[in-house]
């Protein structure tokens, strides 16, 4: 079992790519600057794209046949990876892949901003039709303990089993309650979501977690998990990847598994 990654490209190619399927609109937005001076506890408009970060989460969808994906954190990331899942729904038909799959070619996506769910959902009315496939979930984020250590949680969580799970949210900002004294608001502090190793039991191998820069919560959540994960740190993408690496759970994944590997 291993994932399958996608090619490296430059600047112009990458820009091509999207030309090419639909999404001339985020090559323009990708060169507008943002004032670092900006203090990103009030900004109230989105970050540029980063259309290399976009790029490979597109290719890591459809190169490795991902039927369901789970967002901590909308953005122009979910469009493009509701695109992706687009591109593998006319590849492989509307029906479900393999059983246990009863959410196909749907993205579930999390955040706590509404203002920014805003934004994004109004950007997947504008560039699809098939919003029935995109579903966006609001909740509060709250500072907590898990197995100990001090993090981040969502209130609530959608009802999914994903085999993708791209993990961008809550911020560090996010929490308002404090624990112990202790809250990740705070400028020397960063990102610590705990909300995967909660759902860890009920995933099944050949999941595949896509960390955006997220170092530090990628390896908290290495050393919470306790099943057998491989773990690949990407540098100079600056990405960090798992991948559940275990023996089918039986018949039900044993055929999830070969849809994956099916030429």
């Amino acid at each position: 079992m291993k994932i399958i990654y996608p090619k490296n490209l430059n600047k112009k190619q990458i820009e091509n790519f999207f030309i090419r399927i639909g999404l001339k609109q985020l090559v323009i937005e990708s060169k507008k600057k943002i004032p670092s001076h900006l203090d990103q506890r009030n900004m109230k408009i989105p970050q540029p794209p980063d259309l290399n970060d976009l790029y490979r989460l597109y290719m890591f969808i459809v190169l490795n046949k991902r039927t369901t994906v789970l967002e901590f954190g909308t953005g122009y990331s979910t469009l493009v990876m509701h695109y992706a899942l687009m591109e593998n729904k006319k590849n492989f038909g509307s029906k479900k892949p393999f059983p246990r799959c009863e959410n196909p070619y749907e993205i579930f996506s999390i955040d706590n901003n509404k203002f920014f769910t805003k934004i994004s959902k109004d950007r997947l009315k504008k560039n699809s039709k098939k919003m029935k496939y995109v579903n966006f979930f609001h909740s509060k984020a709250n500072m907590t303990k898990y197995a100990g250590n001090f993090a981040v949680e969502y209130e609530r969580l959608p009802r999914v089993n994903p085999d993708f799970i791209y993990l961008d949210g809550p911020s560090q900002w996010a929490p308002n309650r404090l624990v112990n004294n202790f809250t990740t608001a705070h400028p020397d502090m960063m990102p610590m979501s705990c909300d995967i190793a909660k759902i860890e039991n009920f995933l099944t191998p050949g999941t595949i977690i896509v960390s955006d820069g997220r170092t530090a919560n990628s390896i908290f959540l290495k050393n919470c998990f306790k099943r057998n994960w491989n773990f690949i740190r990407d540098n100079k993408n600056d990405q960090i990847y798992f991948l559940l690496n275990e023996k089918s759970l039986g018949l039900h994944n044993t055929k999830q598994l070969n849809f994956y590997k099916k030429k």
